[in-house]
């Protein structure tokens, strides 16, 4: 994987001037690109979701710099969620808390609680001890589609309207954080990620997961997120030579697969990603971008393995599916 980048002075200086200002950076993190605003400011956090498209009742992941910053945040922390976070942080979890007063509707979605996390990325780390205060961050790309694991990913996307954009290069883990939250002091898992439940059981004990009818709204909660404008099929893998072949004989087909093709065809556009998960999730949004320029009248998805490294894996390929080929998708992956 790409090393990690740091900021010039000059960079530095240049994005924390434009976050107190009220307007936009993107930043990497180790899971993917963040659309960053002032945590404490509501009308700069609605300029992410003006530029992102995204539903104003949709809450947003703060980012902060260190741990000792939580109860900034937090106006309950129960001791499981600490030990995750002494656990965990820096890291690619985010934990769900009662919001500490002062905290904005902007941020939260309505709610009354708070996600929060503390990125391990260098320039992430960079940014949030210059800025000296909570950046809130979804993934920085539009609302609804494929999350950015590169900054000209977010040029792409974003273009002018975001004032800096930090290159850290390629986010060494590319996929969304894991979310638990607490609720009566219980955890529970609503969006899996680099964080396993079997870990998180490890700190904590008992864990459950999934949403239920008590669970706060969370990025990554609803059916479509992470989607090519390229209508996305998951295949069953003893179907999937015969249905690429079926497909292409109508029109163009890609493929994103875990092994090579068995024949080369003329109609096909095949990426062999690999059995290895952790490569494969770091590959997967930059393999989507890829496929979804190929021209191609559907993407066809090997369906992945099982086992825990596959579960936010299969997550994001089943949200994928739901919202590929939409044209005003209902829902986004958020955050990092």
């Amino acid at each position: 994987m790409a090393a990690e980048l740091t900021a010039t002075p000059e960079q530095l200086e240049a994005a924390v001037a434009s976050l107190r200002a009220g307007e936009l950076v993107a930043f990497p993190t180790e899971t993917v690109y963040g659309l960053g605003a002032d945590a404490r400011n509501p009308a700069a956090v609605r300029r992410i979701f003006e530029v992102k498209g995204r539903p104003a009742h949709h809450p947003v992941i703060v980012h902060l710099a260190r741990l000792g910053q939580l109860r900034d945040w937090a106006r309950d922390v129960p001791p499981a969620a600490l030990l995750l976070a002494q656990r965990f942080w820096p890291g690619p979890l985010t934990l769900v808390l009662p919001r500490a007063p002062g905290v904005s509707d902007a941020v939260t979605g309505g709610q009354d609680t708070v996600a929060l996390r503390v990125p391990s990325h260098p320039m992430a780390q960079q940014l949030l001890v210059a800025f000296q205060s909570g950046i809130a961050a979804p993934s920085a790309n539009r609302y609804g589609r494929v999350s950015p694991t590169r900054a000209e990913h977010v040029r792409e996307e974003l273009g002018s309207a975001v004032k800096v954009i930090l290159d850290g290069g390629d986010c060494p883990i590319g996929l969304e954080s894991t979310i638990v939250s607490f609720q009566v002091g219980r955890a529970r898992l609503l969006r899996p990620g680099a964080v396993t439940a079997e870990q998180i059981r490890q700190v904590v004990g008992e864990l459950e997961v999934g949403a239920d009818e008590a669970s706060p709204r969370v990025p990554g909660s609803t059916a479509a997120h992470y989607a090519p404008a390229t209508p996305l099929t998951i295949v069953p893998a003893a179907q999937l030579d015969a249905q690429v072949a079926a497909s292409a004989r109508s029109a163009p087909v890609a493929v994103l697969a875990w092994r090579p093709p068995l024949e080369a065809l003329a109609a096909v556009t095949w990426i062999n990603a690999g059995k290895i998960a952790a490569r494969y999730g770091h590959d997967l949004y930059n393999h989507l971008r890829t496929l979804d320029k190929a021209g191609c009248r559907r993407i066809l998805v090997q369906e992945v393995p099982e086992g825990e490294d596959w579960v936010a894996i299969r997550d994001r390929l089943r949200r994928a599916a739901a919202g590929a080929g939409l044209e005003d998708a209902e829902t986004e992956v958020e955050a990092t």
